[in-house]
């Protein structure tokens, strides 16, 4: 590792492997060095649900998503079962993907590799700016006092180093969640379905159940840290509650930074990237696509002149107006009837639905149809929360194209 690298990128998940990638298609020859503490194959607590947007953008990095996703089968409905328990079903408009993260962070590594970046096994422990005092902008960053970088990307996650290096700010309180996840038989859950059961009870809270295709599902429950963080017993029984038949599937717990709770991203010539820099969504607790995108966007930035300027340039055009407007909906959604009444206008509006899944798993905002949508299901949210009949007509083709259970 002697020498000084064009990058280097301290975490080789999803987000680090996409920086490498995107660094090595704006230049070649770049020197690029992956940093990572484990040795791969290895698992990451994760839903493992990963969106046609990620997909979207490792396909523009050079990735087969094929061998990517080999051994597993497309999810093509979602289940949704809401907390006052409106339930329905819907077709995704685009199919995604549950790859096991021992699988997908490996084969992405993999394509970095092939691409060009080196991978070392080294444990990160502090950063500074080479050269001491006044040695100026294009100073090296040292890593450990001997790996020297033009850029440091931090993709080392949730707990990242990097972060803490660099004097980023701990996340806010209520804007971290805490989640457990495990691996159960698939035969009690629908074929290429993704089922989300989301619980008034310790709100923000919801279970899901992600078949993989291999016999398997990924199982797991979470939820936001309002005060203390709560025990893996409690989560253990929650999950229990909402997904029963459970008993002795092995779970993990895992921290979730999210991203109303994001700190600077760039810091003279260190950047964050992913759950590193709380790049996840408040609303479903998806990071996946943040963390490719994410990284794209960052190992393109560290090829120019100025990284810091042209990687909050780039995050800010692809991300800015979804980030405020997923931000809005964390406050707004602290109460879990405003779920019930997107749950009753994706019930009864495709496009309401489609809205709704781009906010939660893509880049979407809260547009005018959406809003439209939104008001239009009041009428029936305020009658069934009163208990009431409402009277509505649907026709064969809407309840079609709802396929509402």
């Amino acid at each position: 590792m002697a020498g000084e690298w064009d990058l280097v990128v301290v975490g080789a998940g999803p987000a680090g492997s996409a920086t490498a990638l995107a660094a090595l298609r704006a230049d070649p020859a770049a020197r690029v060095l992956l940093l990572d503490s484990a040795d791969f194959p290895r698992d990451k607590v994760c839903g493992d649900g990963v969106a046609p947007h990620a997909m979207d953008v490792l396909a523009d990095l050079g990735v087969d998503i094929a061998e990517l996703t080999a051994g597993t089968e497309p999810v093509t409905r979602l289940t949704v079962v809401s907390p006052g328990g409106i339930r329905f079903a819907r077709p995704f408009a685009r199919p995604a993907f549950v790859v096991p993260r021992v699988l997908f962070d490996h084969r992405l590594l993999c394509a970095a590799q092939a691409a060009g970046a080196v991978l070392r096994k080294h444990r990160v422990r502090t950063i500074s700016a080479g050269g001491g005092r006044g040695a100026g902008v294009d100073a090296p960053v040292v890593i450990d006092g001997g790996i020297r970088a033009r850029v440091v990307v931090g993709a080392d996650g949730a707990e990242s180093v990097i972060r803490r290096q660099c004097g980023a700010r701990p996340a806010p309180a209520g804007t971290v969640a805490i989640a457990v996840r495990g691996y159960a038989p698939a035969h009690a859950f629908v074929r290429g379905e993704q089922l989300l059961t989301l619980a008034a009870e310790h709100w923000p809270a919801y279970a899901w159940a992600f078949p993989v295709g291999d016999g398997t599902a990924n199982i797991g429950y979470g939820e936001v840290i309002r005060r203390d963080p709560p025990t893996r017993k409690h989560l253990t029984e929650r999950l229990h509650a909402l997904v029963p038949g459970l008993d002795g599937v092995p779970l993990r717990g895992h921290r979730l930074p999210l991203s109303p709770g994001r700190p600077e991203i760039a810091h003279g010539r260190v950047l964050l990237t992913g759950d590193a820099a709380s790049l996840i969504n408040p609303l479903t607790g998806e990071g996946i696509y943040y963390a490719v995108l994410s990284g794209s966007l960052a190992g393109a930035a560290a090829m120019t002149q100025d990284p810091a300027r042209a990687y909050r340039h780039s995050l800010r055009h692809a991300l800015g107006t979804h980030l405020r407007h997923t931000t809005l909906l964390a406050r707004l959604t602290r109460h879990p009837w405003p779920l019930d009444l997107a749950a009753e206008a994706a019930r009864a509006d495709r496009r309401a639905f489609d809205g709704i899944t781009e906010i939660g798993l893509g880049a979407g905002t809260l547009d005018r149809h959406l809003l439209a949508a939104l008001a239009t299901a009041l009428p029936r949210f305020r009658s069934r929360r009163a208990g009431r009949p409402h009277s509505r007509q649907t026709g064969a083709g809407d309840r079609k194209d709802a396929d509402v259970d």
